[in-house]
């Protein structure tokens, strides 16, 4: 079997989505029946990383439109031999329909979170959303969610959640001069990390703001530490003026990929406590150091902590309850969760072995030539 697999970036890339890409490509790559893999990602990639053997990475697709439907249209003119098209962004339908009608091969589509929770601006995205043969979802809360406007497709979604990769964490000592470079010498911290876009304002910054006068009030010299850019930054840190938190409100910035686990072991808890993320990859690698969470009841955080069993639930809403829970995390000892195995790359592979070779879902993707 050949896949190939449209992404907006994997290998090299940053963020949620890119760690997602990259372990359902090395997953591809490892089952038996699949003999190549080959994957165009939308965006030029960052630093080199290794490649699963049986991965062709296409980067130098990477970077205009222009660009990248070149990139493949060139490659489906002459090369018409795959089995199924992944294709990794409902954004990319169009292009993997495309590649649909050149090779005869079938559609699994990948939805993430707010990307796939109402229609999109596009009717031609949303029409063949209704057409493609199979869906991988993140959570059951974007499955829902989906689910609510394409209602006809309610067979076809499939879960495969996101990985906890515990060799690339795990516990250890704050790195000093990151302590002296954010002034967090014997603070408490608070951490936050991810994007800072004033389009997406669902991360529950401003609820931790709103509520850590009263916080530092029971943990004195309490630090807020928000990881991440976007265009959203310069209200974050006019708000945090207004608030009087100068002091006790720092902002990062970006950092990069191989930073981050110094900088979830800089926290003594976790805080993201939102209303738009479709799972939360960042809460299953700060419980990979060890650090105790606050996720949300309201969006798919939830399912990253197994609704509880791993770490702290709230609603953002309630300030009470919000408050209540971050005093809590506070409090916890650091330790990695011991369920935390349930996110293992190891089962995130037998999941989707087990997807392909379902009844039904075998028949399209593995049968096209004896497979």
């Amino acid at each position: 079997m050949r896949v190939l697999v449209l992404v907006t970036e994997a290998f090299g890339g940053f963020g949620g989505i890119s760690v997602y890409n990259r372990d359902l490509l090395t997953a591809l790559c490892a089952l038996p029946e699949c003999t190549e893999v080959v994957a165009l990602p939308r965006l030029r990639p960052g630093a080199s990383e290794s490649l699963p053997q049986g991965l062709s990475y296409r980067s130098d697709a990477g970077g205009t439109k222009a660009r990248y439907v070149t990139a493949l249209l060139r490659l489906i003119a002459t090369d018409r031999s795959f089995d199924l098209i992944v294709c990794g962004h409902i954004n990319l339908l169009p292009l993997a329909y495309v590649a649909k009608k050149r090779t005869g091969a079938p559609i699994l589509l990948v939805i993430h979170g707010v990307d796939a929770w109402q229609p999109t601006g596009s009717r031609l995205v949303n029409l063949l959303a209704r057409r493609v043969e199979g869906i991988l979802s993140v959570s059951d809360h974007t499955r829902q969610r989906f689910l609510n406007w394409v209602p006809s497709q309610a067979g076809q979604v499939h879960l495969l959640p996101n990985v906890a990769h515990l060799e690339r964490f795990g516990m250890g000592a704050r790195r000093q001069d990151l302590i002296d470079r954010y002034g967090l010498a014997g603070r408490p911290v608070l951490l936050t990390l991810g994007r800072l876009d004033a389009a997406e304002r669902y991360k529950g910054v401003d609820e931790v703001m709103e509520i850590l006068p009263d916080l530092s009030r029971e943990t004195p010299d309490l630090c807020y530490l928000i990881v991440g850019e976007g265009s959203d930054r310069p209200r974050l840190a006019h708000k945090a003026g207004t608030l009087g938190l100068l002091n006790d409100v720092v902002f990062a910035g970006r950092i990069h990929e191989h930073d981050k686990a110094d900088h979830y072991r800089l926290a003594d808890a976790f805080v993201m406590p939102g209303r738009g993320e479709g799972f939360g990859i960042v809460f299953l690698e700060a419980m990979a150091c060890g650090i105790p969470v606050v996720a949300s009841t309201l969006d798919g955080s939830r399912e990253a902590v197994r609704d509880g069993e791993l770490g702290l639930l709230v609603d953002p809403d309630d300030r009470a309850a919000l408050h209540h829970a971050v005093t809590q995390a506070l409090r916890r000892p650091k330790g990695i969760p011991p369920g935390l195995d349930y996110f293992s790359f190891e089962r995130f592979a037998a999941r989707l072995s087990k997807i392909l070779a379902k009844k039904g879902v075998s028949t399209l993707f593995l049968n096209r030539k004896g497979y």
